[in-house]
C-alpha cells in the first residue's frame, strides 16, 4: 500500500506563523486533517510529516496526536545542515533548501511508493485516489522510472492578496509531463490576465502544486539535482532547490517519466493570511454538501 509524505517544514513567512497549525473546519480541522482523512480512505498506509525540529514537540501534539489509532504515523526531519556528500552549505543558513530538498530528506523514512503533498493546501478525496491507483500499480524496476503528478487548472490556484509560485507545466504525448518550469510571482492583472515569468500565462495552463507520486528511485535522482543545485546555490541564504526544478532536470536527463493525473476534485489552500476566510468557507461548502463529517 502507498504511503503519504506531508511536507510541512516551511517558514510560513508570507502567511504570518504556522499555518499547518491553523484551524479551518467546523470543529478546528487543520488542513492537514482532510488531507490525512482523505488518504486513509483511499487506502494509504502511513503517514510521514517532515517537519523541522523546532516545531517537533507542538506539531506532535496539536497534529500526529490526532492520527493515532487511524493510521501508522512517523516523521522525518529537514534541515539546512543535511546535505550531499562533499557540501556544507551556507554558515548560519536556518532557511530549508527547498521542496526537493524536503523530500530528500525524507530518504531513510519512506518504505514504499509514496505520494508527496504540501501541508497547507486542501486537494480533495479524488485527488488521493488517482494517486493511490497509480502507486499500486506502479512498475518499481522501471528504467526510466515512473512518477506521477496531480495536475490542476492555474486560474483555479490563484491569490486574490498577492502573487503565487507555480510549476507551469507542458503535457507530451500519453499526458506524460514532457517540461515543468517553476514560475514565481505570478498575478492576475487588473486586466483580467494572468501573468508570471515576463508572459501572459494562459488560465487553462496545468500547474504542479505539489502533488507527485514517487517510488524510492527518486531518492538519487533528487540527491543528483540538489549536487547540481549547491554547486550555484551553496553559499545562498535564500535559494531554494524547488520539487518541478528537479523533477524537470529528470525528464531531461531522460531519467524519468512523469505521468500528469486528472483529477475531479479543486484545490484551494492559503499564501496569504488574506486567504483564510475563502479557504474556511469552502470547507464550510464541502461539509454541508456531505462530503466530509462535522468533526472528522
Amino acid at each position: 500500500m502507498p504511503e503519504l509524505l506531508v511536507l510541512a517544514a516551511g517558514m510560513g513567512s508570507r502567511y504570518g506563523g504556522l499555518k499547518q497549525l491553523d484551524p479551518f473546519g467546523p470543529s478546528g480541522e487543520t488542513l492537514l486533517d482532510y488531507s490525512v482523512h482523505d488518504a486513509i480512505r483511499t487506502g494509504y498506509s502511513r503517514a510521514v510529516f517532515l517537519i523541522r525540529r523546532d516545531i517537533e514537540e507542538e506539531f506532535r501534539a496539536k497534529v500526529g496526536s490526532r492520527y493515532e489509532g487511524k493510521i501508522a504515523v512517523d516523521y522525518a526531519f529537514q534541515s539546512a545542515e543535511d546535505l550531499p556528500s562533499g557540501f556544507s552549505g551556507c554558515a548560519n543558513r536556518t532557511k530549508p533548501w527547498g521542496t526537493a530538498h524536503a523530500v530528500w530528506c525524507a530518504r531513510h523514512t519512506m518504505k514504499a511508493p509514496f505520494a508527496a503533498i504540501n501541508a497547507d493546501d486542501f486537494y480533495g478525496e479524488d485527488t488521493f485516489r488517482v494517486m493511490e491507483e497509480f502507486l499500486g500499480s506502479v512498475d518499481l524496476g522501471s528504467r526510466p522510472a515512473q512518477f506521477a503528478m496531480a495536475a490542476f487548472r492555474l486560474d483555479r490556484t490563484l491569490s486574490t492578496h498577492g502573487s503565487v509560485a507555480r510549476g507551469i507545466c507542458e503535457i507530451g504525448p500519453g499526458r506524460v509531463l514532457a517540461a515543468v518550469e517553476e514560475l514565481t510571482e505570478i498575478i492576475r492583472r487588473d486586466d483580467g490576465a494572468i501573468a508570471g515569468g515576463g508572459r501572459v500565462l494562459a488560465p487553462h495552463s496545468p500547474v504542479s502544486m505539489n502533488f507527485w507520486g514517487f517510488t524510492e528511485l527518486v531518492f538519487p535522482l533528487l540527491e543528483a539535482s540538489l549536487a547540481d543545485f549547491l554547486r550555484v546555490h551553496a553559499e545562498s541564504q535564500k535559494d531554494e532547490c524547488y520539487i518541478p526544478s528537479a523533477v524537470g532536470n529528470m525528464i531531461a536527463r531522460g531519467q524519468a517519466d512523469v505521468h500528469l493525473l486528472e483529477t475531479a476534485s479543486d484545490w484551494f489552500g492559503v499564501t496569504y493570511r488574506e486567504d483564510r476566510d475563502h479557504v474556511v468557507q469552502s470547507i464550510s461548502a464541502l461539509v454541508q454538501a456531505g462530503k466530509y463529517p462535522e468533526t472528522l
